[in-house]
């Protein structure tokens, strides 16, 4: 039976990027027998240069009923001075929600060929391996009331509501446990329970459901979000699995991308819940965001997409070999010293968005 991908590409690099998966989604198809049907439609800027809105019903319901959504990247600034509600970014937010995709799984990990790339000392960097999961549907940036309105003296208030309910951080509380499980037992919490009631409430959930003999073999932490902030920077590799909600999540895993040398790097998951028919839906996108300022230049490195497509293959079309397969082709092109602009150094081969993608795709061969 066929996987039904869809792909939108959205703006700035992302075409750029999602050409090179879609070439590597071809030959696995012709060799590997995969059969994996993809489909694209527009969103983001281009959905409203063609459309007059960043997400239509159609290509929504399409989203929602695909076995995984890979996403480019969306915005750019000849769109900043369009209404809230047309801008790009809000067609990320409704499939979020509308798909219900609550846990974020965005790992940063360190590649051995690329340590010299971060900002941060080698001893530091390397061998980093951690995953950030995020609450995505919940928090400031879905909390009601929300909105700018006028007061006297011809001042204004904007106002953004911080909630969460006890299920909404159970739920992703064991997708970061059940991770866990997997790698090195160890799950930090991070909240703000020192000034926010709705950290408090995300402490007492977290400790409650740590409290289950399910995940009596998981270690528990719990850190103020500032702090964590703090220590991704001095000493990242005591993390393991990183729990947190929306706004935290946000800010943190740009950090903690920004650590390994490159946000074009860094590939992410989102994942629903099991519909009444056991299926998850799932959306697969790049953590770097449209890029404007190297949009067409073919300089964009595409590796952040296709590792996210190896995501895909892992957690929506298990395909957990050929998703090993994909990541080592890219270590073996690094290994080759082939780098894009941004993870540039001397002494290795500077080449093309293009170039970069048929490397991998040769390595898979």
């Amino acid at each position: 039976m066929a996987n039904n991908i869809l792909l939108l590409a959205g703006d700035g690099v992302g075409p750029e990027v999602m050409a090179e998966v879609k070439k590597i989604i071809d030959w696995l198809n012709k060799n590997k027998k995969t059969d994996i049907e993809i489909s694209e439609e527009l969103v983001g800027g281009a959905s409203y240069d063609e459309n007059k809105t960043p997400l239509t019903d159609e290509v929504l319901y399409k989203a929602m009923d695909s076995d995984a959504v890979l996403l480019g990247a969306v915005g750019g600034p000849k769109y900043d001075k369009l209404d809230f509600a047309k801008r790009p970014e809000r067609a990320l937010l409704r499939l979020r929600k509308e798909m219900r995709l609550f846990a974020n799984l965005r790992p940063a990990i360190c590649f051995s060929e690329l340590v010299s790339t971060s900002t941060l000392k080698p001893e530091i960097i390397s061998d980093l391996d951690i995953m950030i999961v995020r609450e995505l549907t919940g928090g400031v940036y879905f909390g009601e009331p929300r909105g700018i309105k006028p007061l006297e003296n011809d001042e204004r208030e904007g106002v953004n509501t911080h909630r969460y309910t006890s299920k909404e951080i159970i739920r992703v509380a064991k997708v970061a446990f059940d991770l866990a499980k997997k790698r090195k037992k160890l799950v930090t919490s991070v909240e703000k329970s020192n000034v926010m009631e709705a950290g408090l409430l995300w402490r007492e959930e977290v400790e409650k459901l740590h409290s289950d003999k399910t995940y009596k073999d998981i270690k528990l932490n719990h850190m103020l979000a500032d702090n964590c902030a703090m220590q991704l920077v001095r000493n990242p590799k005591q993390f393991d699995v990183i729990l947190t909600d929306n706004l935290f999540g946000d800010m943190l895993s740009d950090e903690a991308a920004m650590t390994t040398g490159s946000l074009g790097m860094l590939p992410s998951a989102s994942l629903s819940e099991k519909d009444k028919k056991g299926r998850i839906r799932s959306m697969y996108e790049p953590c770097h965001g449209s890029a404007p300022d190297i949009a067409g230049k073919s300089t964009a490195n595409p590796i952040a997409m296709i590792l996210s497509f190896s995501m895909a293959l892992k957690y929506s079309l298990n395909q957990d070999d050929l998703s090993l397969d994909v990541d080592n082709a890219i270590k073996k092109v690094l290994s080759d010293g082939l780098r894009t602009p941004d993870i540039m150094e001397e002494g290795k081969r500077k080449v093309s968005t293009a170039e970069m993608g048929s490397a991998i795709l040769e390595k898979l061969k």
